[in-house]
């Protein structure tokens, strides 16, 4: 509103001269913790609440880092740090104690989300049921668990959700279903037409790609955007060409470029809890696990839940750099290098790809001739 108003208003700059940026975020570094307990203490003296102990400022402040995403930075939405506060000290008054702790902080937050989370758990109920489906076991072929968040405005949380690709003889390339349908946003239309780009780079050059590939959201009828599924949609189409099976007890998040390399996202921690969640009311078997960017491991701030599980070993987070290592651990195949040749390593996922893409164009080229 600020640029629109100084661009088409000759006035606006006269009456606000001077203009000051205010970031949401600060460094997380030890002087502006220590800043951080210093609101906590002024808040508390100044509404009568309850002081913290040292675990009371510390939840707070890994909360203050949850909120700016990032383990390097820590929150400037005082107004929420503050509600926090006030809502702890009532936890603490609760359980008639004279300190505010950390557990204090973590049943505030806890009550926080019980009163925003009703779509969630609706969401949660009907996979549970069967209605939403969502395998967690086995391996399928070109099927795999993406992963979605939803932004209700003052709460986000993640969810799996079933992406689907079938491949066949044709010169359509990459069919969006969503697009199609008028269901896509321009930066997911944009994931999958970079989809195209990697599998003409990586694959052709000697041959045409005639190829039709069909991707899918199941069971979405509220509209998707983003590009933070482009690697687990590349994963689908390879895996329905290669008809190398993959597995349901890992999700996947990640933008891809053309070059097949992975590129961070946004909402890492609501996504890799939102599949524990899934598999955990299931009876976590202990091959579960989120594949996602290694760039985004200082992303990580997620519940005591998950890092319990994580430590244990019941739970795994698989940061990658290439689609090569995600298709190895989602088939258990070996991507496979590329010879001199120009072909790849016999009986990877790259050389059975590479195999049917060569087939494709065979039959393509007898039929064009008949």
């Amino acid at each position: 509103i600020y640029y629109l108003l100084q661009a088409y208003d000759e006035e606006f700059h006269k009456i606000f001269k001077i203009r000051a940026d205010f970031d949401r975020e600060v460094d997380n570094r030890a002087g502006v913790i220590r800043q951080y307990a210093g609101f906590i203490r002024a808040l508390c003296d100044r509404e009568h609440l309850r002081c913290f102990d040292l675990s009371g400022v510390a939840a707070v402040v890994e909360h203050g880092v949850r909120l700016a995403g990032r383990q390097s930075k820590l929150s400037t939405r005082f107004s929420e740090i503050a509600d926090l506060v006030r809502e702890s000290d009532y936890h603490a008054s609760v359980g008639k104690k004279k300190l505010v702790s950390g557990a204090h902080v973590q049943k505030a937050i806890e009550a926080r989300i019980k009163r925003s989370n009703l779509i969630e758990e609706k969401i949660q109920e009907r996979i549970d049921e069967g209605v939403l489906m969502i395998d967690t076991e086995g391996s399928v072929i070109g099927q795999v668990n993406g992963l979605s968040v939803y932004n209700l405005g003052d709460y986000m949380f993640g969810r799996p959700a079933r992406i689907t690709a079938r491949t066949s003889l044709g010169n359509s390339g990459v069919i969006n279903i969503e697009r199609e349908a008028d269901m896509s946003g321009k930066t997911h239309n944009k994931g999958v037409l970079i989809l195209t780009g990697y599998l003409h780079g990586k694959y052709g050059g000697e041959f045409p790609i005639v190829m039709s590939a069909s991707l899918c959201f199941e069971q979405s009828y509220g509209g998707v955007d983003g590009d933070s599924a482009s690697s687990t949609e590349l994963y689908a189409i390879l895996s329905s060409l290669a008809e190398l099976p993959l597995r349901q007890d890992i999700a996947v998040t990640g933008s891809v470029n053309q070059k097949g390399e992975i590129q961070p996202i946004g909402g890492v921690n609501e996504k890799i809890e939102g599949f524990y969640q899934v598999c955990e009311s299931r009876g976590l078997k202990g091959t579960e696990g989120v594949i996602i960017p290694h760039q985004n491991v200082g992303d990580l701030m997620l519940a005591e839940a998950v890092v319990d599980a994580v430590k244990k070993g019941t739970f795994h987070i698989y940061p990658i750099k290439s689609v090569d290592e995600g298709i190895h651990i989602l088939t258990g195949v070996p991507a496979g290098k590329k010879l001199k040749s120009g072909r790849y390593s016999r009986d990877s996922v790259n050389d059975l790809v590479q195999r049917k893409l060569i087939d494709m164009a065979r039959t393509w080229k007898g039929f064009k001739k008949e």
